[in-house]
């Protein structure tokens, strides 16, 4: 409210300068922010029209202050919802001070004798209620904002998960963001107590400090992200893996962008169904890891991998297939070699290559019972 009536000369001087003071407005606009120069010319073309909306309102409010207060005034209803992606609400504040600056320099002028002091003060009282609007439009604007990407992740998710990478996932992807985004994995794990909402913003959070970007999903009791930027899945998901309940938590190959992490999250998945029958599996733990568990577990796809990384290099090495048959079922040097009449050097020699060829270690008993596994699946 003003302190008292306003006069009609001062009134009047407001409604004739209003033209002069928006024009002057955006000239120091121009003159004084990078920002603005850099705007499209639509863009810079809604900034006028708020520019000249907040002082035909100033003006308006100002003709009959008890009419309405000046939070009531929405100076920003003009402009696109759009424009609060171009325009920072720091940007939007400084276009608030030069105006009012410019207002303020021309008191002089504009107010009647005496006036000065109540003009400005009008002044500060708007700029002020300005500002705070400002800040509202901008808060709404996040909100829905953040509400829209919120949906729009569980649906690229929700894609991912089911394999679908279609054109309405790449217009998805890009919407959010993910299109430039490289090295990304699934990661798989039990959803933490509480809500799954704080579960996802305290996933983002952690992802963002460790310098990643992050979507998740909690589908039921499990928690799903699939993480970008990143170079090494076990050791990004040692990273983050407090952020998941109890229980095993296992990452997918890493894949090079986000229209291939369907291969990912197809194994993240299926290793976390299939990591209770390892109960010494560490925590987290690569879905190949989990091979013989998810092979028995009736993933076709581990099955067949089981064999190929397996069988596939000892096809054309009888001797080696041998050698592992023996071994196997006896787990010693000196039988294995006795019963078949060679020097116990020469078994060791032979197990060697079957690491070297498979990456298995046929002496550790976990790897043992892979390559046992996978020679069984190979023969049926």
């Amino acid at each position: 409210m003003l302190a008292c009536v306003t006069s009609p000369t001062t009134r009047e001087r407001l409604e004739r300068q209003a033209g002069q003071l928006s024009t002057a407005a955006i000239a120091r606009l121009e003159a004084g922010f990078d920002w603005y120069r850099e705007l499209s010319a639509d863009d810079r073309s809604w900034v006028g029209l708020i520019a000249q909306a907040g002082i035909g309102a100033f003006i308006d409010w100002y003709r009959d202050p008890t009419s309405a207060a000046p939070m009531t005034i929405d100076v920003f209803a003009t402009a696109p919802r759009d424009l609060t992606r171009s325009i920072a609400l720091q940007q939007t504040l400084e276009m608030v001070r030069t105006v009012i600056d410019v207002v303020e320099t021309e008191v002089p002028l504009l107010a009647a004798p005496g006036e000065e002091q109540q003009l400005r003060e009008a002044v500060l009282t708007y700029s002020r209620e300005i500002a705070f609007a400002a800040a509202h439009v901008y808060a709404q604007a996040a909100e829905s904002r953040g509400a829209w990407d919120a949906r729009l992740e569980a649906l690229v998710v929700d894609a991912v998960l089911r394999g679908e990478a279609d054109e309405s996932l790449r217009s998805r992807v890009a919407a959010l963001g993910w299109d430039e985004v490289r090295g990304v994995t699934v990661v798989a794990g039990s959803a933490p107590s509480g809500s799954g909402s704080e579960a996802l913003e305290r996933l983002r959070h952690s992802a963002s400090h460790a310098g990643l970007v992050a979507l998740g999903s909690v589908q039921g009791r499990m928690l799903v992200t699939i993480l970008g930027g990143v170079s090494d899945p076990v050791a990004t998901a040692a990273q983050i893996q407090h952020l998941w309940g109890a229980g095993p938590v296992v990452a997918g190959p890493l894949v090079p962008h986000l229209y291939a992490a369907g291969r990912s999250a197809r194994a993240a998945l299926s290793g976390y169904a299939a990591a209770p029958a390892w109960p010494d599996a560490p925590r987290p733990c690569l879905a190949e890891e989990l091979l013989a568990e998810r092979a028995l577990a009736g993933d076709g796809r581990a099955r067949r991998g089981l064999i190929d990384r397996v069988t596939r290099p000892l096809a054309d090495r009888p001797a080696l297939r041998e050698t592992i048959a023996v071994y196997l079922d006896h787990t010693n040097l000196e039988a294995t070699a006795r019963l078949l009449f060679v020097h116990p050097n020469t078994v060791r020699y032979r197990l060697g290559r079957v690491t070297e060829l498979t990456g298995y270690d046929v002496t550790n008993p976990r790897d043992a019972f892979s390559i046992r596994l996978a020679m069984a699946l190979s023969r049926l």
